[in-house]
């Protein structure tokens, strides 16, 4: 892409949130990858499968060290998530659960790194954009959503067998004995299933991604709050230390913060997969 001189301090924030794309049809932004939110998804999944992998191999029955605990407790807690949400049978869910929620900790963890830091580096080595976010990139959360929901089309038909799908779209959830009043109402819950069924991968994307989104900003706004005093020649040999020490406290307030909502976005996304590959698994009464 072509670069632009981005100036002041809206000019440095807007430079943050663009990012590397590689364009397959020239002129299109919709055959464009994102290099740099692809390259550190992948690289965090590869740290993810590598850390988990080696713990497994080393985990002893005796005294465990303090990586074994810690991944211990990871996978004791998203399993005692799995048991009470979902009822149905699949060996495929616990570990999707787990990966879903380490994954995107990881991908929410790259927030709390100083926004200029690995940025500055690229640009070191002739890279002029980089995000190191991925989940503040639709591209990605939107790809995380639709995976689960191809999961949960899979187990739809799987499990309440293709017919049984769809009788479902047609029946529920307004169900009735009477048989015309079931086909008055039949359109009526062909239309909420299809809202439902768009609704729940939009909802998913977009909820993470606006989340780390604005943590992202945030930190921006944070990192430039000093820069902006300084362009507007407020900045004396008295207040210069004072604003840095203001930027620094603020930056630990909003860093601590965030610890909490990266934790909880990654929670709350793999809840309602849980929930969602539950409802897929469930099997009405009328449907036997």
């Amino acid at each position: 892409m072509a670069d632009k001189e981005y100036t002041g301090v809206g000019g440095y924030i807007e430079h943050h949130l663009i990012n590397n794309k590689l364009q397959l049809v020239e002129g299109s932004e919709f055959w464009t990858i994102h290099l740099d939110s692809v390259i550190y998804s992948l690289f965090l999944a590869v740290i993810f499968l590598w850390t988990f992998r080696r713990v497994a191999k080393k985990a002893t029955a005796g005294v465990p060290g303090k990586m074994q605990n810690f991944i211990e407790m990871i996978v004791g807690f998203v399993n005692d998530q799995v048991k009470d949400s979902f009822k149905g049978k699949s060996k495929l869910v616990a570990p999707l659960a787990l990966t879903i929620f380490v994954w995107i900790w990881l991908m929410n963890f790259m927030d709390l790194i100083p926004v200029d830091l690995i940025p500055a580096a690229g640009q070191q080595v002739g890279i002029n954009y980089m995000k190191i976010v991925p989940t503040t990139d639709l591209n990605i959360t939107f790809g995380l959503a639709i995976g689960v929901m191809l999961l949960v089309f899979y187990y739809s038909i799987a499990v309440k067998t293709p017919l049984g799908y769809l009788k479902e779209l047609f029946t529920h959830p307004f169900a009735s004995n009477n048989m015309l009043a079931q086909i008055a109402v039949a359109p009526f819950n062909l239309l909420l299933n299809i809202v439902e069924t768009l609704a729940k991968p939009i909802s998913l994307a977009l909820r993470l991604f606006g989340n780390l989104y604005s943590g992202e900003l945030i930190f921006l706004l944070i990192a430039v709050f000093t820069l902006d005093m300084a362009m507007k020649e407020l900045v004396t040999t008295f207040t210069g230390p004072l604003m840095a020490t203001v930027q620094l406290m603020l930056t630990f307030i909003w860093l601590v913060f965030h610890i909490l909502i990266i934790t909880l976005q990654a929670y709350i996304f793999m809840m309602l997969s849980l929930v969602y590959l539950d409802m897929a698994h469930q099997v009405h009464d009328d449907e036997h």
